[in-house]
């Protein structure tokens, strides 16, 4: 098969040919059709992403990816060659444990405890097949009229979907989402809709992407802020479109490396007695909580990294179910030997637009 292949962070990316990758216990050898590909995947690859762990190796980088089941090994008892699935890049070990070592395959370790299930399991997607766990192959099927190119784009959505399923969003609830107008943010936006969130505040600095975003459902359910910096400002901005005044059920923040805690800040503080703020971004400075205000408002902050095991199962049923509509993301695809094109184009990506490798045009 072709495979790119990833000397070390920082080292020589080549594509090459290797062996398809024989079935192993516990594992499905998938012939992958589709991968969507990260906006930082050529800083990661340049090695300019010191946080990021790789196998001691070289490996086949990459993340999430659609394909059809080529072979399975012992243990696995549910999945059958011929069925199209979806890999998740996101894996946590198995054993019946209250903190089970987690890690993203092809892309990094988490923790030192994770260093281990690397050694075990080191490669991504970026491949004409890929072997991966069990755990993180995810059934695909009755999504005919979805191409490998839009299934690809769900990857979009898992991460943010595992938030929100965090954050508790009920039906009928107000959601703000800082950091709306990054990638994770829009699609964060369209998941919060099909989970039934009754209003959508989105809270951004790119007005070009915040008027995007307001097109995402009819009937004014998706209102912007424009996000100024000043924090008792965007609270007052925030509180006016929730309705009511009461703020917020929900707030989801997924600012990308931010340089100052005030977007975080004023969407904590929209929120309604009782309400949530889900933090799955990144920030480069400290969090300043408001200790007395989280107090007297019962609010609950809660951290989540990636997502449940079975998220992506709901959120293929969400597309099933007519909830969840891929149209408003816009693939940009390339073949998989233009990886180095492909990179360079998902560095400059747009909020509404999806890099995707198309694995199938070689």
């Amino acid at each position: 098969m072709k495979a790119w292949q990833l000397e070390r962070l920082g080292g020589t990316l080549g594509l090459t040919d290797l062996p398809i990758p024989e079935p192993r216990a516990g594992g499905v050898v998938v012939r992958v059709e589709a991968s969507s590909l990260l906006s930082y995947m050529k800083d990661y690859v340049d090695g300019k992403l010191p946080i990021y762990h790789t196998p001691d190796r070289p490996f086949i980088p990459g993340g999430n990816g659609i394909g059809i089941v080529h072979a399975v090994g012992s243990g696995v008892w549910h999945l059958k060659p011929g069925q199209r699935v979806v890999l998740s890049s996101h894996f946590v070990a198995q054993e019946n444990i209250q903190a089970p070592a987690e890690m993203l395959l092809g892309i990094t370790a988490i923790s030192p405890d994770s260093g281990p299930m690397q050694s075990d399991w080191p490669d991504g997607t970026l491949a004409e097949y890929a072997l991966f766990p069990a755990s993180a192959v995810t059934l695909a099927e009755d999504l005919a009229p979805l191409s490998a190119i839009q299934l690809a784009m769900t990857t979009r959505c898992i991460v943010p979907f595992g938030g929100l399923l965090r954050g508790r969003l009920a039906a009928g609830e107000t959601v703000v989402v800082s950091g709306a107008t990054g990638a994770f943010g829009t699609a964060a936006i369209m998941v919060a809709l099909a989970m039934g969130a009754a209003r959508v505040v989105a809270l951004g600095r790119n007005a070009r992407a915040l008027e995007a975003v307001a097109q995402l459902a009819p009937g004014g359910r998706v209102t912007t802020v424009a996000a100024t910096g000043d924090v008792d400002a965007d609270l007052d901005a925030i509180r006016r479109v929730c309705g009511g005044g009461d703020g917020a059920h929900l707030a989801f923040d997924m600012v990308g490396n931010a340089g100052d805690p005030n977007m975080t800040l004023a969407a904590l503080r929209s929120l309604s007695r009782g309400g949530r703020l889900v933090v799955m971004g990144s920030m480069s400075v400290p969090l300043p909580v408001p200790y007395t205000e989280v107090m007297l408002n019962g609010w609950e902050i809660l951290g989540q990294f990636m997502y449940p095991r079975d998220a992506y199962r709901r959120l293929l049923d969400l597309i099933r179910g007519g909830l969840l509509d891929v149209a408003p993301l816009r693939p940009l695809v390339y073949p998989l030997n233009a990886l180095p094109e492909a990179m360079a184009a998902a560095a400059h990506a747009g909020n509404l637009e999806c890099v995707v490798m198309d694995h199938r045009d070689e």
